[in-house]
Parts: C-alpha cells; sequence; structure tokens
C-alpha cells in the first residue's frame, strides 16, 4: 500500500478541493492515460486496487505510471467515544484529486486495448475519468 515514509506533522486540516488541477494534468511518461473529471479523495487501497487490474494485463509487454500518491492523513475516532478529547489517530492516506489530474499512464497494446483495459481500471475509482492519448491534447486537458 502506498504511503509516505515519514511526515512532518501527523495531521492534517480536512481542506477544500475546489478549482481545476494545473500541475500533473498533461501526459508526461505514456501514450494512453485517464484523467480526472471531478474532484475527490482516492485512497490508498483504491490506487492499489486500480494498479493490480493494470499490471496484471500489462505485465512484460508495456509499463504502467501512477501519476498520484497518497500523502494526505485521514483521522478517525474510535466507535462510541464521546465527543471532545482531541483529534482522533491516522487510520488511512489519501490522494487530493482534482478535476484534470492524470491518475494512470500506460505504454501498451493498440487504442482499443489501452481505452478497454483503462476503463476497467476506473471502474475502482471513485471518480469520473475520461480515456486520453497523446496527440489529442495540448499542455493540459481543457474540455471539462
Amino acid at each position: 500500500m502506498l504511503q509516505p515514509k515519514r511526515v512532518k506533522y501527523r495531521k492534517q486540516h480536512r481542506g477544500r478541493r475546489k478549482g481545476k488541477a494545473t500541475s500533473g494534468a498533461s501526459l508526461e511518461f505514456g501514450s494512453f492515460g485517464i484523467i480526472s473529471l471531478e474532484p475527490s479523495w482516492i485512497t490508498a487501497r483504491q490506487i492499489e486496487s486500480a494498479r493490480v487490474v493494470l499490471s496484471k494485463k500489462v505485465r512484460k509487454n508495456g509499463k504502467v505510471w501512477i501519476r498520484i500518491f497518497p500523502d494526505k492523513p485521514i483521522t478517525k475516532k474510535p466507535a462510541e467515544t464521546r465527543m471532545g478529547k482531541g483529534k482522533g489517530a491516522p487510520e488511512y492516506w489519501v490522494a487530493v484529486v482534482k478535476p484534470g489530474s492524470i491518475l494512470f499512464e500506460i505504454e501498451w497494446g493498440s487504442e482499443d486495448e489501452a481505452k478497454k483495459l483503462l476503463k476497467e481500471a476506473s471502474i475502482k475509482l471513485p471518480v469520473k475519468t475520461k480515456f486520453i492519448k497523446r496527440g489529442e491534447i495540448g499542455v493540459r486537458y481543457e474540455g471539462f
């Protein structure tokens, strides 16, 4: 499971998920990818689940790049605990995803095969996604 090795602070504020992605919004490595169309938190388990789907098919014939990393800790208080007494302990890690973020990139097979494979991976994620290929976008994807 993905998570940071060390962090400066164990707990973070929840923050807001407004605006479009500015960095990580263009294909850098592979020929095909999936791009997020809505803001969300994606947990490390969901990223791992999508990665397993991709790497089982791709094997040694291609390459997979994960473009998001879960670096935000989400805390939770124990069940049946009274209010107060501070913030709960870190429970799991999430990646903050904004519209326009590239989630996964692959270099493998034809466009039809890649589209089918990335569709299978996107089913594992809690966001609406869109398939993109290298030639169809310039610097950033603007069609939301």
